[in-house]
């Protein structure tokens, strides 16, 4: 077999290995503001997001006391679409690298 040949073997199994890494994901973080009620953010994240009371709670609690809070964490189109979603109904929001995953 000549030197040729076995490049050309070798090139698709290396290019092979970039393919199947796995997408970047990103966070949603839905941020606090002076304006809206707590009442309204929490019934916002639970139609968005489906969490039950407790967990929407949560999440404003967390965003009115340290100014923010990671809502959902997946890839960037779903990130991007909730994180609109988010500001459609007047809550700001802003998406992030995950840097964990």
């Amino acid at each position: 077999m000549s030197v040729v040949a076995e490049k050309i073997r070798e090139t698709p199994g290396e290019s092979g290995k970039t393919a199947t890494a796995s997408p970047q994901r990103w966070r949603v973080v839905f941020l606090n503001d002076a304006v809206t009620r707590m009442s309204y953010a929490v019934m916002v994240l639970r139609k968005l997001f489906g969490f039950d009371e407790p967990t929407a709670t949560r999440h404003m609690l967390e965003a009115h006391e340290s100014g923010r809070s990671v809502v959902w964490a997946g890839v960037r189109e779903s990130a991007e679409a909730y994180a609109f979603s988010l500001q459609q109904w007047h809550l700001s929001a802003t998406i992030e690298p995950d840097e964990e995953s």
